[in-house]
């Protein structure tokens, strides 16, 4: 059984950093971006200067399918964020195009019951500005939900 997601009245939004910013506003275009090293061809996350595994600092962000399977979960189910009601899903998600590739995120449309670590998720994208309403601050949350068929 699945459960209609419904946007929260509020979310901690990230404030990006230069090395971060595609990240969390590639959403605008439905892309989820991932920094990639071009030299050994690899994703990694979070984004920084240069690879974690050949140290080239010759990286940009590149968009990937979308396509993970919850690797973890746990169920929140205490009031810590106002106007984000619990019982919510956390999740880390492994991304198919580069598996030890993760994301901590949340997900979405799937009840409590039938959440389960293996399933396959897509990504979608929540547009959050900040109250104070300067587009500098405006970010595309990437959040998961089970596969369509």
């Amino acid at each position: 059984m699945s459960t209609t997601y419904s946007r929260p009245q509020f979310r901690l939004a990230p404030t990006p950093t230069s090395e971060s910013r595609d990240f969390w506003t590639g959403g605008a275009r439905g892309e989820l971006l991932i920094a990639r090293c071009r030299d050994c061809r690899r994703f990694f996350h979070p984004p920084g200067p240069a690879c974690f595994r050949c140290r080239s600092t010759n990286v940009a962000p590149e968009p990937v399918s979308g396509l993970a399977t919850v690797a973890a979960y746990t169920v929140n189910r205490q009031p810590w964020i106002p106007g984000l009601e619990p019982p919510y899903i956390v999740a880390m998600v492994e991304l198919d195009d580069e598996p030890d590739v993760r994301l901590i995120t949340n997900v979405v449309n799937v009840s409590l019951d039938d959440i389960a670590v293996g399933l396959p998720v897509e990504v979608f994208f929540e547009d959050w500005t900040d109250p104070s309403g300067d587009e500098d601050t405006r970010v595309w949350l990437p959040l998961f939900r089970p596969r369509s068929a």
